[in-house]
């Protein structure tokens, strides 16, 4: 199993999404011995998961039934263990379009955080492309190796835990594109430049806070960045519902004609009215 290569069967050591509905669904790392509990009761990982195929629908102890799904990075933002915030789809697809990523891209990140982007952006350069992420935290660095190890991903990626503001991404000229996701970015704009190919590319900085937009703006134009933009993306969704609407009365247009003489086989009639 990997996030960037669809596997037909489950497997032992796979994670696999569980799908309830499309409000409930949870991860699970499949085991041998291994039971899983729903509210529709057990999934005995030996018999119901291990060699069934991906989508299959699973019957549990109690008669009712779930999917078993295989992993992407969107259903995997949807129900990762969260260590930070993260961003969600929405965020990602404009990030990813913003910094022109393809097979091949080398890519740096700071911080990993819970690796939701991260997933994205490995699917994204795969299988020739390279993510250098780094995070400040030791434990959540540590956890995401696990994670990228697990989900098949650790040949396109290089976890390094250290502070990037001080100590940069550990690469230089090589990066395509870079991307911050931390409390001060713009102290990290020198060695975002310092990790870009020679030729240039492509930044982007994700900040809740107007003021650091600001500063991070600022800072870039220092460093002779240029086509400086700012967006915002906002998701709205749609609550589609019946309603009841009472028919109103118009009268009756038959009786109403034939009361003032009007005769509807008359051109003339026709064309005063259509003037009127």
């Amino acid at each position: 199993m990997s996030f960037v290569e669809y596997g037909d069967t489950i497997k032992d050591g796979d994670t696999a999404i569980v799908f309830l509905g499309h409000e409930s669904m949870f991860p699970v790392k499949v085991q041998h011995g291994t039971v899983t509990q729903t509210k529709y009761g057990v999934i005995r990982h030996s018999t119901d998961l291990i060699g069934k195929k991906y989508g299959s629908k699973v019957t549990c102890s109690k008669g009712g039934w779930v999917f078993i799904l295989h992993p992407t990075p969107e259903l995997w933002t949807m129900n990762l263990p969260h260590r930070t915030q993260i961003l969600y789809s929405t965020d990602i697809s404009i990030i990813t379009m913003m910094l022109e990523l393809k097979p091949g891209s080398i890519v740096c990140e700071s911080g990993t955080g819970s690796g939701s982007l991260s997933h994205a952006l490995i699917r994204t350069v795969a299988p020739t492309g390279h993510l250098y992420t780094v995070e400040f935290h030791q434990q959540r660095a540590e956890k995401a190796r696990e994670e990228f190890r697990e989900h098949g991903v650790e040949h396109l990626v290089t976890v390094t835990n250290q502070d990037v503001c001080k100590n940069g991404f550990g690469v230089s000229n090589i990066a395509d594109a870079v991307f911050l996701d931390i409390p001060s970015p713009w102290e990290a704009i020198g060695h975002a430049k310092s990790a870009l190919k020679a030729e240039g590319g492509r930044i982007c900085s994700f900040s809740p806070c107007i003021e650091q937009v600001q500063r991070t703006c600022l800072a870039m134009e220092e460093y002779g960045f240029t086509e400086i933009n700012t967006l915002e993306i906002l998701l709205r969704v749609y609550n589609v519902r019946t309603i009841s609407l009472q028919i109103p009365d118009l009268g009756k247009a038959a009786e109403d004609n034939s009361s003032t003489g009007f005769d509807s086989s008359n051109p003339s009639n026709q064309a005063s009215a259509a003037v009127l």
